[in-house]
């Protein structure tokens, strides 16, 4: 089935995919001693998630990236017992993962209304404390989107990666001769005629000895692994660095890119991929391709499968509308799979928690011959 398709991609030039904020909860209140009256609890700091929201909105909405809860009230002689501070809510982007600054993961935000008590309140002021109050808990905290796009571009500086988008749309992402156009991901949108969106990441060019951390390294391979699948981007041509940097045939090319995931982290070689040929519409491309195909066809070893492996032109157009058919296909097949898995996993877990005593007994059938008759 080919599905029409019309894309819009929007650059964003600020994009955040990651934030930290410093987050103390509420001191509690005074006690009151001469009437054993309880000071109020701090108020708690939640990290909520909300759809709509983006980790931009909250660095420009809070730039001290600062939340405070609110102070317990003293016990007086009116209310012997005071009332709690109020609780401070940070609203994040849904599929978010909160860590501490040394890498420990406090809890995730899957779904609209999932919060995450992220600093609790100080203790109010009682009989055990000589009617003192706690202070609240203080840390500093990391949000980090698990998720950015439905779709990860990968490749080499100059492969065509901003061309292509451009190619797909009427936006006009910076592109230029030298390496390193993209420098932090951008955002875009495929949108299909019965209003299906698909999210692509344009994501920055990695280099040999990323997965060591070169050149964007980490930063980069940290996007890839927040996307549902991947897209190769090649240049039929092969690719060169620099003048004292060696060629790279195009299948040279995709083992590379291949090495790069592996070396960082293996788990990536397992997401689903679609390997797309760029410049198509340069001389002796066509042979060129024909033995790009020998080798992936021949090739041995843990390269990652392709679901596909299509020739494109970003210049001419050439292969583009087949590209964007393939694209929502190869997401949509990756769906049904995971739903069945998941319905799998579900029932597999309920049938751990049935008590095998639920389980009715089968009745072992009688024997109804006699044995006195021979």
């Amino acid at each position: 089935m080919v599905w029409t398709s019309r894309v819009c991609f929007r650059k964003y030039g600020n994009f955040v995919d990651n934030i930290r904020l410093y987050v103390r909860g509420g001191s509690g209140g005074m006690g009151l001693p001469r009437l054993g009256g309880l000071g109020g609890n701090g108020g708690d700091i939640w990290v909520v998630a909300k759809k709509g929201i983006t980790l931009k909105q909250i660095k420009d909405k809070h730039p001290n990236k600062r939340f405070t809860a609110g102070v317990g009230s003293n016990s007086s002689i009116h209310a012997l017992r005071g009332a709690k501070g109020e609780d401070s809510q940070v609203f994040a982007p849904v599929g978010i993962s909160v860590t501490t600054d040394n890498g420990r993961i406090l809890g995730e935000l899957n779904c609209e209304g999932d919060n995450l008590l992220v600093a609790k309140g100080g203790h109010g002021g009682s009989l055990h404390s000589g009617f003192l109050p706690s202070k609240g808990q203080t840390r500093q905290i990391r949000l980090d989107l698990k998720l950015i796009a439905d779709l990860g571009l990968v490749g080499f500086p100059n492969a065509g990666k901003s061309s292509l988008l451009t190619a797909l749309s009427h936006a006009k992402p910076r592109i230029a001769s030298y390496p390193f156009t993209t420098l932090r991901p951008e955002i875009g949108k495929v949108m299909y005629d019965d209003h299906k969106q698909v999210s692509v990441a344009d994501l920055p060019g990695l280099i040999e000895g990323a997965h060591v951390n070169k050149g964007m390294g980490h930063k980069f391979l940290k996007h890839v692994e927040r996307t549902n699948q991947l897209m190769f981007v090649v240049d039929i041509c092969g690719f060169q660095l620099a003048s004292n940097t060696p060629f790279r045939s195009a299948f040279e090319t995709v083992l590379l890119l291949n090495k790069e995931l592996e070396l960082y982290n293996e788990e990536l070689l397992g997401k689903p991929a679609i390997l797309v040929i760029n410049k198509m519409d340069l001389p002796e491309a066509q042979g060129r391709l024909r033995e790009l195909e020998t080798h992936l066809e021949n090739q041995e070893g843990s390269l990652m499968r392709f679901t596909h492996v299509v020739p494109v032109s970003a210049t001419t157009g050439l292969g583009l509308p087949l590209l964007k058919s393939l694209i929502r296909q190869s997401l949509e097949e990756q769906n049904i799979i995971e739903t069945d898995g998941q319905r799998s996993e579900r029932l597999l877990k309920l049938r751990r928690e049935i008590p095998t005593s639920s389980i009715p007994m089968r009745r072992p059938l009688q024997n109804t011959y006699d044995h006195h008759v021979l």
